[in-house]
């Protein structure tokens, strides 16, 4: 009897003509998650295996990894009946239970029993050994059983897996990571419709704190363990910051700084070779995500911008924070660009040709090529470079 992990698909089952391009991304990026373990995988049309002496530690780690519907562990045996007999009453006499049901999927079409006769022989022989009974609407204990020509794949339970497509196989994107409770969540869904991530974090010393660029690389830190590949290029925007501040009409710092960000993020995301532009707005939860405010923001650049929590309300956005672990980090006190100066009222309605105006007031082109020749890329993000930096 040998043990494995049996990994099903899920989402990727839908496509067709380019289904084995997924499935191999997906094989890579669970090899790159297991680095650590002694391994063998296996990938198949339908289904992906994984034998190894660490099974337990290996199915925790797939469980932060997209593209998988449901994580099995299950055991082989030799596709013969008498082998199927004796393994199912071992792995059944295992479980608790009072009810039970067994399915039978018979891949292997000259196996000399069908699927549904194979199962209530089996069901005959678990309530000979058992005191129990059959229960095929609810049962306590539900038996799977996987007939494929050289092995039979058993097993009783499924861990629900991520879902998703792999990350990478829509290629990069570039989220503007701040240190609030919304951006990381955004990251994490665009990592579930399989973009890979680079981060765009602008910091403002001494506006900003050090605490507050390490609470965003700890949230880069968080959101990468669902990748694996997160860089964080951070920009210096204390210069071009204070000069909005000193020559834009005060309603509109926001709007203004907002549009400097968005110029930037689009000379990065060329640079880094990102298809998109990623930020955790959701419409109408503070001033400048008003759909005015969007509209006259987003002209500054034509690059796709992609919203994943725009039509979540806050409790939503904060119960994903709390399920991929970012939320008690968000919520540590220290401010970011975005909320230091902030105004009493900001614009909530803001006019473009306004923000035109305004911002010939100084020469912000050359102060985006300053801020953007001057980033500082992070890679590895992970606890021992994030320690360091503390």
């Amino acid at each position: 009897m040998g043990k494995l992990i049996l990994i099903k698909y899920g989402e990727l089952t839908t496509k067709k003509g380019n289904r084995r391009t997924f499935i191999k991304l997906l094989k890579n990026n669970i090899s790159k998650i297991l680095k650590d373990f002694d391994f063998n995988i296996r990938d198949m049309y339908d289904r992906m295996y994984i034998e190894s002496k660490n099974i337990d530690e290996i199915a925790n780690k797939l469980t932060n990894v997209f593209g998988i519907h449901s994580i099995v562990i299950c055991y082989k045996v030799n596709t013969n009946i008498e082998d199927i007999n004796n393994l199912v009453i071992e792995v059944v006499g295992k479980e608790k239970f009072t009810t039970f049901k067994v399915e039978t999927k018979r891949s292997y079409k000259e196996f000399p029993i069908q699927s549904m006769e194979f199962s209530r022989k089996l069901g005959a022989l678990i309530l000979k050994k058992f005191d129990c009974k059959v229960d095929v609407h609810n049962p306590d204990l539900l038996i799977h059983i996987e007939i494929h020509k050289d092995y039979t794949y058993i097993y009783t339970n499924e861990i629900k897996g991520l879902g998703g497509y792999p990350v990478g196989i829509q290629g990069k994107g570039l989220l503007m990571l701040s240190g609030g409770i919304d951006s990381p969540v955004a990251g994490y869904l665009a990592l579930k419709r399989g973009v890979d991530l680079e981060c765009l974090y602008f910091e403002s010393p001494p506006h900003t704190s050090i605490e507050a660029k390490n609470k965003v690389l700890e949230l880069a830190n968080i959101i990468n363990k669902y990748s694996g590949n997160i860089k964080v290029h951070i920009v210096p925007f204390t210069h071009l910051q204070e000069e909005i501040y000193k020559n834009v009409d005060p309603t509109y710092n926001i709007t203004i700084m907002r549009r400097m960000m968005y110029r930037i993020a689009h000379k990065v995301a060329l640079k880094r070779n990102c298809k998109i532009i990623i930020n955790g707005e959701s419409i109408g939860q503070v001033a400048s995500q008003t759909l005015t405010s969007m509209i006259a923001i987003n002209s500054v650049t034509n690059y796709p911008i992609i919203r994943p929590v725009a039509c979540l309300d806050k409790l939503e956005i904060i119960d994903i924070s709390k399920k991929i672990g970012t939320y008690e980090t968000s919520i540590l006190p220290y401010e970011d660009c975005c909320t230091i100066f902030l105004p009493d009222h900001p614009v909530i309605n803001p006019n473009v040709n306004k923000c035109i105006d305004m911002e010939k007031t100084f020469d912000y082109e050359s102060l985006i090529d300053e801020c953007v020749n001057n980033i500082e890329t992070i890679t590895n993000i992970d606890k021992k470079t994030f320690k360091e930096l503390l």
